[in-house]
């Protein structure tokens, strides 16, 4: 699904920012933020196809202005190579959860008697599986009283999804947090985005290492 932000005085921005895989990187890049007074909703870290960069995608929302400025600020670290902030642009971004959820019913009762609650059970698994389908998520477990759930989207559609299997009971839940980029046809130059001004030498990066932008 692709996204495209919207101007409003509190934005969601999602940011990815390439970096040297260096000791302190991530806390000195975390502190920044803090030190501006914003949350950070998520923050991933991966490699890339080269084996001394890695990536970071930052969703965090916050006034424009004041996080042009924390971008700036950025990209003058001697371990960001580059940054962009996907705002005003159509991006793809996916977050993979994985929830572990009851199959004792809505409300986590059975019914009275055995039989009563081996309908439940299988009442619900079934809801459930259909409603796993609707989502196209994932079975990847099993158990007598609860199913382990795989789901990959946009942060709307998984929090749509944990709305909807929280009255079964949510017995576990993990998300990996969101990463994003730039849609292929978007165009060069629209991002807003900067390179690593002179300096300290960083590691020889091909284009194709670099965020989209």
């Amino acid at each position: 699904m692709t996204r495209m932000s919207t101007a409003t005085d509190t934005d969601r921005h999602v940011i990815a920012a390439l970096v040297t895989n260096e000791p302190g990187v991530l806390s000195q890049i975390a502190g920044m933020f803090a030190a501006r007074g914003f949350n950070i909703d998520s923050l991933v870290v991966g490699r890339t196809e080269n084996p001394e960069l890695s990536r970071m995608t930052i969703v965090v929302a916050g006034d424009a202005a004041v996080l042009e400025q924390v971008r700036k600020q950025l990209q003058r670290l001697v371990s960001v190579v580059k940054v962009v902030d996907y705002k005003d642009v159509p991006y793809v971004e996916r977050d993979l959860m994985m929830v572990q959820v009851s199959t004792k019913g809505p409300g986590g009762h059975g019914g009275a008697g055995q039989d009563a609650g081996s309908e439940a059970h299988g009442r619900a698994r079934s809801e459930l599986i259909e409603l796993a389908n609707l989502f196209r998520a994932k079975i990847v477990d099993v158990a007598s009283d609860r199913l382990m759930i795989e789901l990959a989207g946009t942060e709307d559609k998984i929090e749509a999804f944990i709305r909807l299997v929280q009255p079964y009971g949510v017995v576990e839940l993990a998300r990996t947090g969101v990463i994003a980029m730039l849609r292929g046809d978007a165009g060069s130059g629209k991002t807003r985005a900067g390179a690593k001004p002179g300096g300290k030498a960083t590691p020889t990066v091909d284009a194709a290492d670099l965020p989209p932008g």
